[in-house]
């Protein structure tokens, strides 16, 4: 992107080897916890010159959200803030100050983007709200992600990825049927807000080459949860049925669940007829693919009560690396069910770069971009940031 930056404060940069397609873009990062932090270490994934703006002493909240922790003494930050926080640089700010209200301007005056999570009309307090600082800067896109959004009528309460997957529908699918409803095990609400939003951050800048303008982006949790509701959310409008908790079964597909095996279990994904037809003659039952009950989905969904129960007696009888082996040389969906030490430790991770193992104390272990560009894949090589360990020079905005 095209961009002089000639009024904002000097800060020591360093610029990594891997793919920077935003080169030269800089990103203001007012936000904490994970949606926008999560969109802000995307950004610099790609080359942008992120700076984090953090509460001076405390920083952000999830620096202490441990153990387990990275570092030593005073500067040892939680695991969590490390996910998050890869290839950004930290000022301390009081923005509640007069003077932290200059900096924060001064800084926003020279930036492309600025990302903020504070809850609605907060920053208005400061003038560091939208309407504030585009007038400051028109080139500024600015993004704000909040749990409700700017309007209606819940748009006053503070956002929580748990209370958000209850509020917009998620839990009300997740879980055993008949079962207390479950959250999913990460915040998937914040994680996919912060795509959403970045997306959203990267559509505004290839605009802005040809508008020379910026925008101002509304990004709610609610609002990318019901969006998240997907093909749920299409059968409820579609269907006018409410769907409900089915376990690990398919709303709209069978066999498309866990099933048990002779010494574990394993998840049977199948999404054809074809792959029906092969997974029937692998386990020696071609007959069933054959049998109108089965031989179709809609079939196999309206009969699921009979054929579930058939396919739980072939499958104890094997294994599940068993069932994997065979099913895989027929091209029949098949997935043994690995905890997180396995995955980091399985060969097709390290196959793929996606765990980046560190010699240095100074930069901890880190889960790579999982985007490849050119074979290459675009993930910041400056560690997560110590609070305020970037100290710049302020000027006065001209």
């Amino acid at each position: 992107m095209e961009h002089s930056h000639t009024h904002a404060p000097e800060i020591a940069s360093d610029v990594g080897a891997t793919p920077c397609p935003l080169a030269g873009v800089r990103v203001l990062d007012l936000s904490r916890v994970l949606a926008g932090p999560w969109a802000g270490q995307m950004l610099a994934d790609y080359g942008a010159d992120v700076i984090k703006v953090e509460r001076p002493g405390t920083g952000d909240d999830t620096r202490t959200w441990g153990p387990p922790w990275w570092g030593e003494g005073e500067q040892r930050v939680a695991a969590y803030f490390v996910c998050a926080n890869r290839g950004k640089r930290s000022v301390a700010i009081d923005i509640a100050s007069p003077q932290g209200i200059e900096q924060v301007r001064a800084l926003a005056l020279d930036a492309d983007v600025l990302i903020e999570n504070y809850k609605v009309g907060q920053l208005a307090k400061y003038g560091l709200d939208a309407a504030s600082l585009r007038a400051l800067n028109p080139r500024l896109i600015y993004c704000s992600i909040t749990g409700y959004g700017q309007n209606g009528p819940l748009s006053h309460k503070a956002g929580y990825d748990f209370a958000i997957q209850a509020e917009a529908g998620l839990m009300s699918v997740t879980g055993d049927k008949g079962a207390e409803p479950q959250k999913v095990g990460v915040a998937v609400t914040d994680l996919m807000t912060g795509v959403y939003a970045t997306t959203a951050i990267l559509a505004a800048l290839y605009e802005r080459q040809q508008t020379g303008r910026g925008r101002t982006i509304d990004a709610s949790l609610f609002d990318v949860q019901v969006a998240m509701l997907a093909n749920q959310g299409s059968n409820q409008l579609i269907g006018h049925t409410t769907p409900t908790r089915m376990g690990n079964a398919h709303p709209n597909i069978v066999p498309y669940q866990v099933f048990p095996t002779r010494d574990g279990h394993m998840v049977l994904a199948v999404g054809n007829d074809g792959q029906f037809a092969r997974f029937c003659e692998a386990v020696g039952q071609p007959a069933v693919a054959g049998d109108l009950r089965y031989s179709t989905n809609p079939a196999r969904v309206e009969n699921r009560q009979s054929l579930v129960p058939m396919i739980t007696e072939w499958a104890l009888q094997r294994d599940t690396a068993e069932w994997v082996s065979l099913l895989d040389q027929s091209a029949v969906p098949c997935s043994p069910i690995l905890d997180i030490t396995q995955v980091m430790a399985h060969p097709h991770v390290a196959a793929r770069g996606m765990k980046l193992d560190s010699s240095s104390t100074s930069v901890p272990p880190m889960v790579a971009n999982p985007m490849l560009m050119d074979g290459v894949r675009p993930t910041a090589d400056l560690p997560p940031p110590e609070l305020g360990a970037d100290r710049p020079v302020w000027e006065s905005a001209k």
